[in-house]
């Protein structure tokens, strides 16, 4: 409950209609949640408009109306308050409705194309065990201490956001890291929040049904460093030629982590096996259970992040070599035969390529990588045929297959894949639509020694088929396939 002139303190507004000093229950986007005394917030959506719902709002008891163009009949005893950008204007009234919780933690955003969940689950993994109590925002789940919540999108909507941030400042948490999509930027979802620190990991191809051009992707993400106060800190990773880009307007301070170049903070693979790597991270020898460049990079992200927020560096390392990969992240199974089958949650064109590339860099010679994967529908369609080349140029086998097919038919799909595949690579690629069938085929294929990667859906456990999720868990099938298989 809260008094609607103080919800709209820092809220420029262009006109308002009726009185502010009302009280006000709660906040709402979707005219079927409004209630008695609720503001209702108008928002102009890619499929939906919400200014068409003002009057159902109203009609559920919604007392007040933020909205960038006037409905048909104003109600008497409601408040209208126009803006010129809605979505902009919720992140700022959801910040004040639950008392400005991001100024009261120590926000850290992680965005990039690639690593946003392994580096915020880490980080949050790592501050609670130097006994900081913290939360995290991830696509695979929101945590308040030791609780876990369902995650429903990457980054929530400003209302759900800043609810949860709430929380966590009621349950005392010193620290929240969250992922910080390019889609949660662009509309304004992470409007009004206080950031102590921001962190870029790389930007390639993707989301470009969304944004339509790289170069409006990269805007999208150079938006968040341009918006952060002179108070926060910007960790950029230079080994992506955009990274410096990122920070070209920013009032932050910046520092960079890098593999290859000089850097405040640089990492080095000595050794890389299936059970884990070891890292030189600067100039201390680390053992990491997670594998890969990728991995490395986000391990580096987390140890960098670390020291700007001044954790301990000894303790911070010892803690990162103890660490087991994130869930859906180059996650592996052995089955009895000896067949290795590998989870990630891979979807685009580079984390594909760079899984790929740390699969064969562990495998002994003369075994093959067999590469299970798919594309998801009502996404960009540009990346289909390249993740199908990707996959035939590093793997000895490819089944192409369903991912998330949504409203589209999984057959479209893989004849858009399908055409990244040349006249000399026909041989290596099968083509089967249903997901369960493809994982038990390439099991069965696979000889002792070979390795499966199962790539795309990492985390999931759900296929979602014209708008039904149905169960379904790369992990748990191949667990049921390596039963069948034996010595």
């Amino acid at each position: 409950m809260k008094q609607l002139n103080t919800i709209l303190s820092t809220l420029k507004t262009d006109e308002i209609i009726g009185s502010t000093d009302i009280i006000i229950s709660d906040l709402c986007i979707d005219s079927r949640e409004a209630k008695e005394n609720s503001l209702f917030i108008a928002l102009v959506g890619t499929q939906v408009d919400g200014h068409n719902f003002i009057d159902k709002a109203i009609a559920l008891g919604a007392k007040a109306v933020i909205c960038e163009k006037a409905p048909n009949n104003l109600v008497p005893e409601v408040t209208y308050i126009f803006v010129s950008n809605s979505n902009q204007a919720l992140g700022l009234v959801a910040s004040e409705f639950y008392n400005n919780p991001s100024h009261k933690l120590k926000l850290v955003g992680i965005t990039g194309t690639n690593g946003k969940t392994t580096t915020a689950t880490l980080l949050y993994r790592l501050a609670n065990a130097l006994g900081e109590k913290s939360g995290l925002i991830s696509t695979i789940l929101n945590q308040i201490g030791d609780k876990a919540i369902a995650s429903t999108h990457t980054t929530p909507n400003a209302i759900e956001l800043n609810k949860l941030l709430n929380q966590m400042v009621e349950e005392q948490c010193t620290y929240c890291f969250m992922e910080v999509s390019s889609h949660a930027i662009h509309q304004y979802r992470i409007e009004g929040l206080k950031f102590t620190g921001a962190i870029f990991s790389n930007i390639t191809h993707d989301h470009l049904d969304y944004h339509k051009t790289f170069k409006e992707y990269i805007k999208a993400k150079k938006l968040f460093f341009d918006n952060l106060p002179t108070s926060a800190f910007a960790l950029i990773n230079i080994d992506d030629k955009n990274g410096m880009i990122m920070v070209q307007n920013s009032k932050a301070k910046v520092s960079t982590y890098s593999l290859r170049s000089m850097a405040n903070f640089r990492c080095k693979i000595i050794e890389q096996q299936p059970q884990g790597m070891l890292l030189n991270i600067d100039n201390i020898e680390v053992w990491s259970r997670l594998i890969g460049n990728f991995n490395a990079y986000n391990i580096l992200a987390t140890y960098a992040t670390a020291q700007l927020l001044d954790f301990s560096k000894e303790e911070t390392l010892t803690a990162l070599s103890s660490m087991e990969p994130v869930n859906g992240r180059f996650e592996n199974r052995i089955a009895p035969n000896g067949v290795i089958a590998i989870v990630d949650y891979a979807h685009t064109p580079d984390a594909l390529e760079n899984v790929i590339s740390t699969v064969n860099s562990i495998k002994t010679q003369g075994n093959r990588l067999i590469c299970v994967v798919g594309a998801g529908g009502n996404r960009d369609k540009t990346k289909r045929p390249i993740m199908t080349r990707v996959a035939i140029l590093g793997s000895e086998m490819v089944i192409l297959t369903s991912d998330n097919p949504r409203n589209e038919d999984p057959m479209d799909i893989i004849t858009d894949m399908k055409q990244g595949i040349d006249a000399s690579s026909v041989g290596k690629v099968l083509t089967i639509p249903d997901r369960r069938e493809a994982i038990r085929t390439a099991c069965l294929l696979a000889n002792p020694g070979d390795i499966v990667l199962v790539a795309g859906k990492g985390h999931e456990n759900y296929q979602d088929i014209k708008g039904v999720k149905h169960h379904f868990d790369d992990k748990e099938e191949i667990s049921e396939i390596f039963k069948t298989l034996t010595p």
